[in-house]
């Protein structure tokens, strides 16, 4: 009878989950994201984000895989340029220097924006 229902999908990550990610690949950025000739092999990348994974699932609601920690952290990226680019091109409503997201260093965020010091 498994078979006839439907599929439930997860539930959403809650903020200790996205601050434990944000956390970790931060920590392991280099080695996931770097390019040219000292860049990591698959495995090395896989290994992190299995410890990753290791990190996340003991505050998540539920057990999450490592591709659905890639999928948060690609639309955390995504949900954050569109931030800056409504900032930095007048589109709506400007957000505070707080709500421009989680992943932008203090160099990187607009001169309004930025906070002081």
């Amino acid at each position: 009878m498994a078979e006839d229902s439907p599929k439930r999908r997860k539930a959403n990550f809650n903020e200790a989950e996205t601050e434990v990610l944000i956390e970790q690949v931060l920590k392991h950025e280099q080695l996931l994201f770097a390019a040219g000739p000292g860049r990591a092999s698959p495995g090395q990348k896989r290994k992190v984000w299995e410890l990753i994974r290791h990190k996340v699932n003991p505050v998540a609601a539920c057990p999450r895989d490592v591709e659905d920690l890639k999928k948060r952290w690609r639309d955390l990226k995504r949900r954050d340029r569109s931030k800056l680019c409504r900032l930095s091109q007048g589109c709506g409503p400007p957000a505070p220097a707080a709500a421009l997201g989680l992943l932008l260093a203090p160099e990187e965020m607009p001169p309004a924006a930025a906070p002081p010091g």
